[in-house]
């Protein structure tokens, strides 16, 4: 049984998330958990002046995704910053490559889920999420989000990212804020829950 984690992170915070969604997966019986990028879309003088350099290169080791790779895995979770509400351009660019895959319904009954980064508390998180499913629906994946079990998104004893519709987390205004202990504990919740699920489906 493949779950295959798919994400874009400009400076790091997605990609905390990643790794804390695969160790939730990989925590599965029978789980061959993989972790890869989406294909980057800015230069690379952009990304100095934007001061991202020293996180692109943190994950350097990571394989860029190939569209096939989609087709090959049971469960597919994907991981992508807010921008303005929805995903990033990266990534919307990464899926719209997939047209051959939908036309021939390879990825149809396939587990999908999301989960997501934002600047505040408010910064789109729930419109990323729920609108990345749209993408998932014309698939034909089933799509599985962040249950109440986990408990952790119940707090309020603390300012935290997390909701029914997937992972999440706050960076902060400067972006300073990385993902908190509950935040990745809903990470690998999330990935657990979706590579269980898949398991059964497989079964």
């Amino acid at each position: 049984m493949k779950v295959l984690i798919v994400y874009y992170s400009l400076y790091g915070h997605v990609h905390a998330l990643a790794k804390a969604v695969a160790e939730g997966a990989a925590s599965v019986e029978g789980a061959e958990v993989a972790l890869r990028r989406v294909p980057e879309t800015l230069p690379g003088e952009v990304l100095e002046k934007m001061g991202a350099l020293d996180a692109q290169a943190r994950q350097a080791g990571i394989p860029v995704c190939r569209v096939e790779e989609l087709e090959e895995a049971d469960a597919i979770i994907f991981g992508t910053p807010t921008r303005f509400g929805n995903m990033c351009g990266q990534m919307r660019q990464f899926l719209d490559a997939t047209g051959q895959l939908w036309a021939r319904g390879a990825l149809v009954g396939k587990v999908g889920s999301v989960f997501t980064s934002s600047n505040t508390q408010h910064g789109g998180q729930e419109s990323t999420l729920l609108s990345f499913h749209i993408t998932l629906l014309h698939h034909g994946m089933i799509i599985v989000g962040l249950p109440y079990t986990f408990k952790g998104q119940m707090a309020s004893g603390e300012i935290t990212g997390g909701s029914p519709y997937g992972a999440s987390t706050i960076a902060g205004g400067d972006g300073s804020r990385f993902p908190s202990a509950n935040e990745l504990d809903g990470a690998r919740f999330l990935g657990k829950h979706v590579a269980t699920i898949a398991k059964k489906l497989t079964a």
